[in-house]
């Protein structure tokens, strides 16, 4: 949707309804030089919304603004244009642990990178220096505080970059929530270098600190490009904060295996935390400012790495972050600022794969960051409040998490449910009489002469003290925890307000409203979950195909083979191959480094580094459990993939397979098959599968009822046998995936 304003700039904003922008084959040069560096260096044949867009401002040589969510792939947007034009791209980066995995990245898909920051020696800068001249570097890293050098500045003048890029731009705004002076300074550029343009990337910002990059950067009529702030593979949640570490392992228990960032808000918050969490048998390794440099680089370089899976933060932790397979991030303290979680959270899940993001929440949170409001210069503070009210507001009413957040950015969603919040899910649950429990609510605050705080009150209206008031234990039979939230949630709504250096509360005057009956709440309580039930992650939100078709044995042995080659060459793992490639490569199994070239995230470096590896290890897990190879992803995909002969079809099994075998043979339920021999049921299923394609059965009701393998035969025969998606949707879910799958295999062998 292309919208001409009537500032001097262009400002093209894409809603998520937008169909999203494919770089075409018969395009002008320039763009199908860019569709050739995408496949050849990232294996990518496709742009997310937005990027060829801001791709083709850096080719036109034109100022630009480019705002995208976090995981929006900015990055891209000017690094794929630096290999079509000539010369070598100046990009400013604010942390030295940013531009390392950057250049470690680039670097490993043969793209010649360097930086220039405090951490290089003599000779590494001679080094650097000689690459250049030599025309050896595309882009080079330049930190905003040796950019303003005088003599990197006559490095500029020399070197006639062939355009600026400015990443994190929000840091050069006041208004933006993490200014940093040193950027001021790069106002100098334009008047160094008038024709060069210069292109500002960042996320999560207002239109204000839009215009203030614009203004402090000097661009020339500089073309607008805004994003879709949505993240719509995160799944936000938010709680009142009562047991944090309980709440905080209850989050990390729902991703075994995978990595997550837990922040706090202060430095013994973030060591507390992480002892808790390591004593529960989480290990989790603790960042903040306090920490000595060694530490901070080891920790941070371990989990980056993947060797240790939980990372306990503060702030500090923020946009050095370059790892793109965090699938969790909890807030166990509020942050303070809507633009501040959005920044923080969206390091979930930056390769589009779906992620958990939840927001824990006490009003003591609130009480702490105004104490830190004392510091802030006066004029800054009325802002600063503001934005910790409206966090505030997001925490305690009642409306999808994700519309609430692109509001605040100016930006709306389409009605509906978003299916990614615990809103939208069904996670809580509006009470029935809500009237009735604020008026009796504030009714205590009355009687307890608005003196106390919401803890005491809290109390008093669940039986716990002050047995001489009438409003005593009137919500004894709800729970301590769900009053305090209902509390919270009637401060937020605007019916009670905290005062003073105690938080006493007080009513409003909508409170008044609310006790004498013209105005009525929002209150909402947890849903009750079944005592062991744990949430299902192939359910309802999104992700829930992330998995489908991905043999997850395999993805595991991928993962453990991408930590070893990372850690052997002393670079992040997702440097290698990302999670995404990952479980591309374990749904279709390549058997020729040919048909992994196909494989999204494959580049031509990349393949020759590490394809033959990887390979290897597809092929020896395929054929040790008679996976089928080269199955086609996608639409369109042929109706049966082929498989590769793992053994002779004479060769009988041996092992944990013979076993299996012969109790397939007596046809014993796969639960008991299980339990007998110690394997998991999903094992057993997939030796299953196995014993159908070699031992050819035809007649699928030995596992499958009759009735549903009838129904599941109708839909394959109606949508084909290639992929079972379809057919599970077109069931309306009511089949199983495993049962879709033996039904598929006997099919296949008529």
């Amino acid at each position: 949707m292309l919208d001409q304003t009537t500032e001097s700039t262009t400002r093209t904003c894409y809603t998520p309804s937008d169909p999203e922008p494919a770089l075409s084959r018969q395009g002008p040069k320039p763009v199908r030089a860019l569709l050739a560096v995408l496949k050849k260096y990232w294996g990518f044949d496709r742009c997310l919304p937005l990027q060829e867009n801001a791709m083709t401002s850096v080719l036109d040589g034109r100022d630009s603004v480019v705002v995208l969510p976090t995981g929006g792939g900015k990055s891209l947007c000017y690094q794929a244009p630096a290999l079509v034009l000539e010369g070598t791209a100046i990009v400013v980066s604010p942390l030295i642990s940013l531009m390392k995995d950057q250049v470690d990245g680039l670097v490993a898909g043969g793209i010649g990178a360097a930086f220039l920051n405090s951490t290089l020696g003599p000779e590494q800068f001679r080094d650097v220096m000689e690459q250049l001249h030599h025309g050896k570097l595309k882009l080079l890293y330049v930190a905003p505080e040796r950019l303003v050098l005088e003599r990197t500045l006559d490095l500029l003048r020399r070197l006639e970059p062939s355009f600026i890029a400015v990443d994190e731009a929000h840091c050069i705004s006041q208004w933006g929530h993490d200014f940093r002076p040193e950027y001021r300074g790069l106002g100098v550029l334009k008047e160094l270098l008038p024709t060069v343009a210069i292109h500002a990337y960042t996320a999560t910002v207002t239109e204000r600190v839009r215009r203030d990059i614009v203004e402090q950067l000097g661009l020339h009529d500089p073309r607008v490009l805004v994003g879709s702030f949505d993240r719509p593979n995160l799944v936000y949640r938010v709680e009142h904060r009562h047991d944090a570490t309980k709440q905080i392992q209850t989050v990390i228990d729902r991703h075994p295996g995978e990595s997550g960032i837990v922040y706090c808000i202060s430095r013994a918050d973030v060591e507390r935390t992480s002892k808790a969490l390591t004593a529960r048998g989480v290990p989790a390794l603790p960042y903040h400012a306090g920490l000595s440099d060694e530490i901070r680089h080891s920790n941070q370089d371990a989990f980056i790495g993947d060797r240790a899976r939980v990372m306990v933060a503060t702030v500090a932790f923020g946009m050095g972050i370059d790892k793109s397979n965090v699938r969790f991030v909890v807030h166990a303290g509020c942050p303070k600022s809507l633009e501040a979680y959005a920044q923080e959270s969206g390091r979930a899940g930056r390769d589009q794969l779906a992620a958990d993001c939840t927001l824990l929440y006490s009003g003591a949170d609130f009480a702490v960051w105004r104490n830190l409001l004392a510091s802030v210069p006066a004029e800054a503070q009325p802002g600063a409040l503001r934005s910790l009210q409206q966090l505030y507001a997001y925490c305690t009413r009642v409306e999808c998490r994700h519309r609430a957040l692109v509001r605040h950015f100016g930006q709306e969603l389409p009605a509906g449910s978003c299916n990614a919040c615990d809103v939208c899910l069904g996670e809580v649950a509006q009470l029935d009489d809500p009237l009735t429990v604020g008026q009796k609510i504030l009714s205590g605050v009355l009687r307890l002469d608005q003196r106390f705080g919401a803890n005491y009150t809290t109390m008093v209206l669940t039986g716990s003290d002050h047995d001489r008031l009438s409003t005593y234990g009137i919500l004894a039979s709800e729970g301590r925890g769900n009053v305090r939230d209902w509390i919270e949630q009637l401060v937020g709504q605007g019916f009670l307000e905290k005062d003073g250096e105690f938080q006493v509360l007080r009513l409003t005057d909508q409170g008044w409203k609310l006790i004498r009956g013209t105005a009525t709440p929002m209150l909402t309580r947890p849903r009750p979950t079944p005592a062991g039930a744990r949430p299902d992650r192939s359910g309802a939100g999104p992700g829930r195909d992330d998995w489908e078709g991905v043999d997850r044995e395999l993805f595991e042995a991928l993962r453990a083979l991408r930590r070893s080659r990372a850690d052997a060459l002393k670079v992040p793992a997702y440097v290698i191959f990302g999670d995404v490639t990952l479980r591309e490569l374990a749904r279709v199994r390549p058997s020729s480094l040919e048909s992994m070239r196909q494989v999204y995230g494959i580049g031509d470096r990349r393949l020759a580094d590490h394809g033959p590896a990887f390979l290897e290890r597809i092929v020896e897990v395929s054929r040790e459990r008679s996976l089928p190879m080269d199955v086609k992803s996608g639409p369109g995909s042929p109706p049966v993939p082929r498989t590769v002969p793992v053994r002779p079809a004479s060769a009988p099994p041996t092992g944990i397979r013979a076993l299996v075998y012969l109790r397939l043979d007596r046809r014993e339920p796969l639960d008991v098959i299980a339990a007998a021999l110690s394997r998991a049921p999903s094992t057993i299923h997939g030796y299953l599968c196995e014993y159908i394609a070699e031992r050819k059965i035809t007649d699928p009701s030995a596992w499958v009822d009759p009735a549903t393998a009838r129904s599941a035969e109708e839909a394959l025969r109606q949508i084909g046998t290639g992929r079972l998606k379809p057919v599970f949707e077109l069931l309306g879910g009511r089949v199983p995936y495993a049962a879709l799958r033996v039904v598929q295999l006997c099919m296949m062998n008529r």
